[in-house]
């Protein structure tokens, strides 16, 4: 063309960033494990700190004539009471899961509401599963409908041979055959995955830590604290103030270490299961228009339960913008994850 520079178009076409979404279930899968690696280790550190700080006090208290347990002689200390307190809480935490895992399907579908439907009674929507399971290779899940005109779904099932999905009555009224299609891929996504695992064996762990967390601060409050003034009374309390301002840092901060790691996963899980979904669907338009009308709508599932909420496609309490997915969001923003879709090639 006249008076173009020579290797350069007059009119250049946009660029378009395309990404592999194969690559992106890769991601999404490493930094999943490594945050439950996380989880662990704080619950582990958390433990060890309990017994740590007890044995200090317990030597502090013990120790013959004037000269008190020194804060470097604390700080040094290896102690095997805070190898047993992290080996306990690994080994409860890991019980606990089995238990939950047991049961968990049919507890998460009871804190919904959900009610199974019949291929008579819904059709379209045992259809549009069928489809989905036989598009992941997986048993088809049995149908749960919410009877609420939110827009919104959610998976449970801890095996594949037992999963479940669940949707609300709004979202069958409201979206296309292909959007409803990219939901429920959406949410087979996560059965294959093993999201309902994690997110399980994860809020487990957490309530475990927050649990602990609370029978600390009520021992402290019932007897700790006299314990040290006895020790300070007989010349030492160094190492004792230290061993229980450690203890206190860690029982305000484990829970909320935790709780942060356990919304990085859901965020993580929800891109890994998009990126899934148009694996299955080999359309991402589908799930781009329903993600589109589930944000538009000020509909909330009044049914749901904060204990599950990260559970659902889309947040069932609140929309969450740029800022908050930084912290304690559930879900990332839905704007961020449609850009993801339209990214994927």
């Amino acid at each position: 063309m006249a008076g173009a520079p020579e290797g350069r178009h007059s009119n250049p076409a946009p660029g378009i960033r395309r990404t592999d979404f194969h690559a992106a279930i890769r991601r999404n899968e490493r930094n999943t494990v490594w945050l439950c690696l996380v989880m662990v280790l704080i619950g582990g550190a958390f433990g060890y700190a309990i017994g740590w700080s007890a044995e200090i006090v317990t030597l502090d208290a013990g120790r013959a004539g004037p000269a008190p347990l020194s804060v470097m002689e604390a700080l040094t200390y290896p102690s095997p009471w805070g190898g047993t307190g992290a080996a306990i809480m690994v080994i409860v935490s890991a019980l606990w899961v089995m238990v939950t895992l047991f049961a968990g399907d049919r507890i998460l579908l009871a804190l919904a509401g959900a009610r199974e439907v019949s291929a008579e009674a819904e059709p379209v929507l045992h259809n549009v599963v069928e489809e989905m399971a036989l598009a992941s290779g997986l048993p088809k899940p049995r149908v749960f409908v919410l009877e609420s005109p939110a827009l919104n779904a959610f998976a449970t099932g801890l095996r594949p041979e037992k999963s479940a999905v669940a949707v609300t009555r709004g979202l069958l009224a409201d979206l296309k055959r292909n959007e409803l299609q990219g939901v429920v891929a959406h949410e087979m996504s996560h059965i294959a995955n093993n999201d309902i695992l994690y997110a399980t064996a994860v809020g487990v762990v957490v309530g475990l830590i927050a649990l602990v967390s609370d029978a600390l601060f009520r021992g402290l409050r019932r007897g700790a604290f006299r314990s040290s003034g006895r020790s300070r009374s007989k010349g030492g309390g160094a190492a004792v103030v230290l061993a229980l301002v450690v203890l206190l840092v860690f029982a305000i901060l484990a829970p909320l270490a935790a709780r942060l790691v356990q919304m990085a996963i859901s965020r993580e899980r929800e891109y890994l299961a998009d990126a899934t979904a148009v694996k299955f669907t080999r359309d991402p338009l589908g799930l781009i228009g329903a993600l589109e009308k589930i944000d538009g709508t000020k509909q909330r599932f009044q049914g749901a339960n904060r204990a599950i909420q990260h559970l659902f496609i889309a947040n069932p309490f609140r929309k969450f913008g740029a800022r908050d997915s930084a912290l304690l969001s559930t879900h990332p923003p839905t704007p961020a994850r449609i850009e993801r879709l339209r990214d994927l090639g």
